[in-house]
């Protein structure tokens, strides 16, 4: 690598750390250039806008996040268990990675048009992460309709991107109202604090969280059948 792209990247691993402790308003280019170590006008030799930097930041999200969706899917077997356990990543991913999760999706924030000839947008990044889900929601469809009439009760189901597109929704809202701890309240959770230790109450709660997960599934694919 050379020393500019050394440099380059020495600024977004500052961008990341910064986005993970403070979220997205955290980083600005004088900030990140003050957490990479160079002077302040180092960060627009390649990135001209503070969009620009938020994107790069954010791509490494969708990396990271990509990374996770592959170890998930190589664990499991079927269509449906690899959709669930994708499933499980994201909303754990948004859970661990908060700032970095918030900032991954606000496409009227970041700068995924205008990068440079030489860099990949964001959307290249992005894109694939949902075509993915799209992916894997139409392998569900054709495992679960194995067997069946082509004229089956099914036919009439919305394209493999539109149930993506709900699903997707529905699992970023559970991710999203579980940090802002909406859900317990509504589900009648006890807090956190009680129970009689830390694994009991940490069990109580992925087990609250898969079943909310597992349920999204069975709404926009059907249940399992036995």
């Amino acid at each position: 690598m050379t020393d500019g792209g050394s440099l380059r990247e020495r600024l977004i691993d500052a961008g990341v750390e910064l986005v993970l402790a403070g979220g997205s308003a955290s980083v600005g280019l004088r900030e990140t250039a003050r957490r990479a170590g160079v002077s302040h006008g180092a960060p627009r030799r390649y990135f001209p806008t503070h969009h620009a930097l938020l994107s790069a930041v954010a791509r490494r999200g969708f990396e990271d996040l990509g990374a996770r969706f592959e170890a998930a899917v190589a664990a499991a077997s079927t269509a449906r268990e690899q959709l669930e356990a994708v499933s499980r990543v994201y909303v754990e991913y948004a859970l661990e990675h908060r700032g970095m999760f918030e900032l991954m999706f606000r496409h009227d924030l970041l700068d995924s048009a205008a990068q440079a000839a030489d860099q990949p947008r964001l959307r290249e990044s992005a894109l694939p992460l949902f075509g993915h889900i799209t992916e894997l929601v139409a392998r569900c469809r054709a495992e679960r309709n194995a067997g069946r009439h082509p004229d089956g009760p099914y036919e009439n189901e919305p394209l493999p991107a539109v149930t993506a597109a709900a699903l997707w929704s529905n699992l970023h809202g559970i991710a999203q109202l579980w940090a802002w701890g909406s859900l317990q309240l509504a589900l009648e959770a006890p807090p956190l604090g009680d129970g009689p230790d830390d694994d009991q109450r940490d069990d109580r709660r992925n087990d609250r969280r898969d079943r909310l997960i597992a349920a999204a599934l069975d709404a926009h694919l059907g249940p399992v059948s036995s």
